[in-house]
């Protein structure tokens, strides 16, 4: 797949004869960021689809003023290739706007124009097929070839033609869906009480204005920037927002430099080689490194209370962390009563609100049925997880890999590289290693070192010499015994 941004390519059909070099599932940030860089390697035949009619990034979490949490050079493409012409850079430059942007020195772009300038780069790379649901992946063991079935949709999301696609290798990147936590399941699929997903907040917002009283589920910071929309919204005095967490507070993001080294390529390495029980352990501590609020957001929750208290009184908001919900139900058709109990105080309660947001995180979307047909074929570990390599491949069985096929994913490997693997930061990096190892070549030479922390015990190196990596020095360890 070739192109730029004024001359797209052409896009060749797969035959079995000739088959596609890689199938994109999904077209998300992290499947976008490994077609622009595929873009200019002429020797590579790409295509992506993608179910939805077009690029949309968590449209319904596009709140006003919200910013990334990264900084604009995690784009697409920039910590890879720096002068690719589908960086940020590159998209203000196309819409006049890089001097407004330099003046206004800005590092942490806002969500509603990151989701623009992916938008452009989708609109504009070929190969991209929005309005394409793949329905099923086989593989061929006469033709050593992966099979992607998939169906067209017309603009009704209703199927159009059926189609099918000949690949040696697959990136898999369907991303995530909205976690909703089993008390709250029924009150969500009720029609009569507002009870949402902060994915959907934008679609639901003035309905929730609407209720006398709002009550947000949630320590993080999708929970935070809506808690602080509903609050800037309601008249002062007469707030009548809850806000309740499972955390032990409300607690700031980890956002020291230091800190953030646990979002290089150097951490993920290492956290791949852990044994698998270290990692399970591990992720669960680390949630503050990406569950936590910005301190930005933060300080303007505390700016907003501390204002209604100018003139005397406290706003009639509650904000509780340390509380789960137990169990909830609906009273008479228009509201919702959510029993909580106090984790650290063991003390129970029940609250009666007419509207509820969950600010409930994500989870992986499950993938068992579009690779039914490939179960024998995935190698797993102890949690019936698939086991996912340093390149990220998949680790399938040898009568596929012994052919060169492999099954890449992206933002479906947290078990196995570690808290970055959602992380925008680390998008362009992972889209670069998967191309290196496709292509057998470097088209994109990676940095040997990206952290000043040493993660885990390294052979010493001379002055101003490269950490080795991981793999690299496990026999020249030394293991103490107790």
């Amino acid at each position: 797949m070739t192109g730029t941004p004024d001359h797209p390519g052409p896009t060749p059909r797969s035959t079995p004869e000739n088959p596609r070099d890689l199938v994109g599932i999904g077209i998300g940030p992290f499947n976008l960021s490994l077609a622009a860089l595929a873009a200019p390697l002429a020797e590579l035949d790409t295509v992506f689809y993608e179910q939805r009619p077009g690029f949309h990034w968590h449209p319904g979490l596009l709140i006003e003023g919200a910013t990334l949490q990264v900084p604009f050079l995690a784009d697409l493409v920039t910590l890879a290739d720096p002068a690719s012409p589908w960086s940020f850079l590159s998209y203000l430059k196309s819409r006049e706007r890089l001097f407004p942007f330099y003046f206004a020195e800005r590092f942490h772009i806002h969500r509603a124009e990151y989701d623009a300038y992916c938008r452009w780069v989708s609109e504009h790379l070929t190969g991209l097929h929005f309005g394409h649901q793949v329905d099923a992946v086989r593989w061929n063991p006469e033709r050593d070839l992966f099979e992607v079935d998939h169906t067209q949709l017309d603009t009704n999301g209703e199927a159009e033609a059926l189609g099918r696609t000949y690949t040696r290798n697959i990136a898999l990147g369907v991303g995530t869906t909205p976690y909703i936590p089993e008390p709250l399941k029924p009150l969500a699929e009720a029609p009569t009480v507002p009870v949402i997903h902060s994915a959907d907040y934008l679609d639901h917002r003035e309905r929730l204005l609407a209720a006398e009283h709002i009550t947000v589920i949630g320590s993080g910071q999708s929970g935070a920037e809506v808690f602080l929309d509903l609050l800037r919204a309601r008249p002062t005095g007469h707030e009548k927002l809850h806000w309740l967490a499972r955390t032990e507070a409300f607690a700031p993001m980890e956002y020291s430099k230091l800190g953030l080294e646990h979002f290089t390529p150097d951490y993920t390495r290492y956290f791949h080689a852990l044994p698998e029980t270290v990692r399970d352990d591990l992720v669960p501590h680390q949630w503050q490194l990406h569950k936590g609020i910005d301190a930005d957001t933060i300080a303007a929750i505390h700016d907003e209370l501390y204002r209604r208290t100018l003139h005397g009184g406290w706003p009639d908001a509650v904000l509780t962390p340390g509380v789960r919900v137990r169990t909830a139900g609906r009273v008479a058709s228009t509201r919702v009563e959510l029993h909580l109990e106090h984790i650290q105080q063991g003390t129970r309660s029940r609250l009666t609100t007419d509207a509820v947001v969950l600010a409930t995180g994500y989870r992986e979307r499950p993938t068992e049925r579009l690779l039914a047909g490939l179960d024998p074929y995935i190698r797993k570990d102890s949690s019936a997880r698939p086991r996912v390599d340093e390149h990220y491949r998949l680790v399938l069985d040898p009568s596929i890999t012994a052919t060169g096929a492999h099954i890449y994913v992206q933002n479906a490997e947290r078990h196995t590289h570690g808290v970055g693997t959602p992380d925008l930061g680390l998008a362009a990096w992972r889209s670069a290693t998967i191309l290196n190892a496709l292509t057998g070549k470097d088209p994109y030479p990676l940095p040997h070192r990206t952290a000043f922390t040493t993660f885990g015990l390294h052979t010493p190196t001379g002055p101003g010499q490269p950490t080795p990596r991981v793999g690299e020095q496990r026999g020249n360890l030394v293991r103490l015994k107790n």
